[in-house]
């Protein structure tokens, strides 16, 4: 199934602590948001990559797609203060009726099969998301008081990427925009909307690189990979 993606990549990653964007940070040698392209980039299902950056670092990826041959990023566009915002204005650069991935750009462990399979089931539901069963036990806290253990039995840890019909999700975020809404994902303005989202499962590889020790666990799936020639 062919698709287009958009990678929100403009927020400044505070939780890293890196005093700077962590789509740059390296890893073996490329910087975070160069490995989660290349993914994209040597998928044949992939059309078009749309990259929704902070203005002031506009020639920085500018210079990074051209180092390393991202051919098929056809759109850098300006994101917003919020994830959210990023993406539509990602979205907006997109024309006609197609099948649109979102994908965390500081998600870089994810496979072509991942996504292909996600965006195969948007074709038959408003949305489809990646997500894993939880692992651990999960309980209501409120003031360091415990209230309540949930049954961990029916809940998943959402991943990237997500995927949609373009339609679906342009009408979903110009609704969020137009009344204000934030989301914490994209699947759930399309459930806000009572439009069914389908799941996929993914694997527990796929991390976002959010604080310093997510570093450690990325540089093992690496040597992992390399090792076993995956």
């Amino acid at each position: 199934m062919k698709y287009s993606v958009v990678i929100p990549a403009a927020g400044q990653g505070k939780r890293m602590n890196a005093g700077k964007n962590k789509q740059f940070i390296m890893l073996e040698g490329k910087p975070i948001i160069v490995h989660t392209m290349s993914v994209f980039q040597s998928d044949p299902q992939c059309e078009e990559i749309v990259l929704a950056i902070n203005e002031r670092e506009h020639d920085d990826f500018r210079s990074l797609i051209e180092e390393y041959g991202l051919t098929k990023v056809s759109h850098v566009v300006t994101g917003g203060r919020e994830r959210q915002q990023s993406v539509y204005e990602g979205l907006k650069a997109l024309q006609g009726e197609k099948i649109v991935l979102i994908h965390d750009g500081a998600r870089p462990f994810f496979s072509h099969e991942v996504a292909n399979k996600v965006a195969l089931a948007a074709v038959n539901y408003d949305g489809a998301i990646v997500a894993v069963p939880v692992k651990d036990t999960v309980k209501q806290v409120d003031q360091l008081q415990v209230k309540r253990t949930i049954d961990r039995s029916s809940l998943w840890a959402v991943q990237t990427p997500q995927a949609f019909r373009l339609s679906v999700i342009k009408d979903v975020h110009q609704w969020a925009e137009e009344n204000d809404v934030i989301g914490t994902d994209d699947a759930s303005l399309v459930e806000m909307n009572g439009q069914a989202v389908h799941v996929i499962e993914g694997d527990y590889w796929n991390v976002k690189l959010t604080t310093p020790e997510d570093l450690i666990f990325a540089r093992a799936i690496l040597r992992e990979k390399k090792e076993s020639g995956i």
